[in-house]
């Protein structure tokens, strides 16, 4: 591998966290999304002379030979080049994640936006948000099949948002300081499978499946406003409820429970998965910083769980 001197680049975007809604937004419901910024991806350009090499944990390798599961990401690189009017361009291309794959923390997403990221700053073009959009939810269409959107919209905003389809992204304003736990089951979810079990279940039993993903638009509401108004008490019950329409679901699991269930013994005040579920993380709300410390660490001591601590606050 030949690396020439010059200039580099970087792109550098966070993984997420859906707070409510997840699958309902599929159904065109809400969903509550926020930036988890304790993981994320760098993309580094640098020049080459042998076409576009690429270096990350999954792969390394010409860009051409990549494994079925990064061929959404080479379709991003190649296509976000033909937008730079640069598509013979001869790239040494590093992605550097330390977000779990399959954890429903926006990994691909994340790592999409870090890369179109960082071509444009190599070329030295300013990107707009439609521009980095339309790149992203190529790689997502790889990944996901069918994409809501929300994880491209999330670790693409640096503030909480809500998301429903066809409507547009609005910038969820925070009235208080709320604390959460993230732990990994350790199990890697799968999304296609989660996504087509509930369509299974719609086309099976559409009333009472529609009446799940109607209430998890409503929980989504009241977790709007909860936030709003810096209520954590009201945000926990709603994470509750949302629980137990996932588990109605099906998209729960034993692994997710048990983690749910030992974070509530602990003291949170609500616990549900985040993301597909099937495997994943759970996010769990604390009264505070001492109590979510309390809570990571006996999860990790109990279930040898890899944990976070994350705290949005009031906006500005």
């Amino acid at each position: 591998m030949i690396q020439l001197p010059g200039k580099t680049a970087v792109g550098i975007s966070p993984g997420k966290l859906i707070i409510t809604g997840e699958h309902a937004v599929v159904y065109g419901q809400p969903a509550i999304a926020i930036p988890f910024p304790l993981v994320k991806v760098t993309a580094q350009i640098e020049a080459y002379t042998k076409g576009i090499w690429l270096e990350s944990k999954f792969y390394e390798g010409p860009i051409s030979k990549v494994p079925e599961k990064l061929l959404g990401i080479a379709a991003c690189i190649k296509e976000t080049l033909k937008k730079l009017e640069n598509p013979q361009a001869e790239l040494l291309i590093r992605i550097d994640s330390t977000i779990p794959l399959g954890r429903g923390l926006g990994s691909s997403a994340a790592i999409a936006s870090a890369l179109v990221k960082a071509l444009f700053n190599y070329f030295g073009y300013n990107w707009k948000d439609q521009e980095l959009m339309e790149l992203v939810h190529l790689a997502e269409v790889f990944a996901h099949g069918n994409p809501s959107g929300i994880d491209m919209n999330a670790v693409t905003n640096s503030n909480p948002i809500i998301f429903q389809k066809k409507q547009p992204v609005k910038t969820l304003q925070v009235g208080g300081s709320f604390h959460f736990v993230i732990a990994d089951t350790g199990r890697i979810g799968d999304t296609h499978a989660a996504v087509g079990s509930i369509k299974e279940k719609f086309d099976q039993n559409s009333r009472e499946t529609y009446q799940s993903l109607l209430q998890l638009g409503s929980i989504t509401r009241t977790s709007e406003i909860a936030l709003q108004k810096g209520d954590i008490k009201s945000l926990g019950n709603a994470m509750n409820s949302a629980q137990i329409e996932l588990q109605r679901l099906g998209v729960s699991d034993q692994g997710i429970d048990q983690l749910v269930q030992a974070s509530m013994s602990l003291g949170a005040i609500g616990a549900k998965l985040t993301g597909a579920g099937r495997g994943g993380c759970i996010i769990a709300l604390a009264e505070n910083t001492h109590q979510a410390t309390m809570i990571a660490d006996s999860l990790f001591t109990k279930f040898n769980c890899t944990t976070w601590q994350h705290a949005i606050h009031k906006s500005n």
